[in-house]
């Protein structure tokens, strides 16, 4: 087994590792996840895997396939354990939006768009996230995001052809995931440092 074959199994077992707790926590009741949203996760996911697997990543690409698979798994499960069902108009831009990187690949006989879309998408579903994060930094999982940064830069590093098509998914989520670490960090210090009892003013 080469170095890159360990990273893509790192990546694969960090996969697993990352996700492990949620699923854990749908079965218990303890998560109710949003179907739609995972759904929209879990195509956008899989279309960005076989767009490497076309533009050569080799290896490097099948933790995301791993992760689409598990994506998808999570949807169905949130589905049969009566998750959040509600679809805004948002939740339908960004399926269209989705779906819409098959013809455009099609059309342009190129992933590099696809994958461009399909990380747009992607990134704009990381917003509710980020605005939570900001309001309630203590509602977020550092290690999960931690795990799945680690995981996205192992990606990179078991990735058999780098181009824009490979690269582009991987190192934006990555980035993403980070800048949530720093983002609630950040806001965890400032609130803990604003609640501080201040004993030293006068009575």
């Amino acid at each position: 087994m080469d170095l890159k074959d360990y990273f893509s199994f790192t990546a694969i077992a960090l996969t697993f590792i990352g996700f492990a707790p949620y699923i854990r926590g749908i079965h218990r009741g303890t998560v109710h996840a949003h179907v739609f949203s995972w759904v929209i996760w879990g195509i956008t996911t899989i279309i960005v895997f076989f767009a490497q697997l076309d533009a050569d990543g080799g290896r490097g690409a099948w933790p995301i396939g791993v992760s689409g698979t598990i994506t998808l798994y999570i949807a169905l499960l949130a589905y049969q354990r009566r998750g959040d069902t509600k679809i805004t108009r948002s939740d339908w831009l960004f399926f269209c939006a989705a779906l819409s990187s098959l013809p455009i690949w099609y059309i342009s006989a190129d992933p590099v768009f696809a994958v461009i879309v399909l990380t747009t998408v992607d990134l704009l579903g990381f917003a509710p996230t980020l605005r939570k994060a900001y309001h309630q930094p203590y509602a977020e999982s550092l290690t999960f995001f931690g795990l799945f940064a680690l995981r996205n830069g192992l990606v990179v590093l078991a990735l058999a052809s780098y181009s824009l098509t490979t690269l582009l998914f991987p190192v934006a989520v990555g980035i993403a995931c980070l800048f949530l670490i720093i983002l609630v960090l950040f806001r965890r210090r400032f609130l803990r440092l604003n609640a501080a009892p201040s004993n030293d003013l006068p009575n």
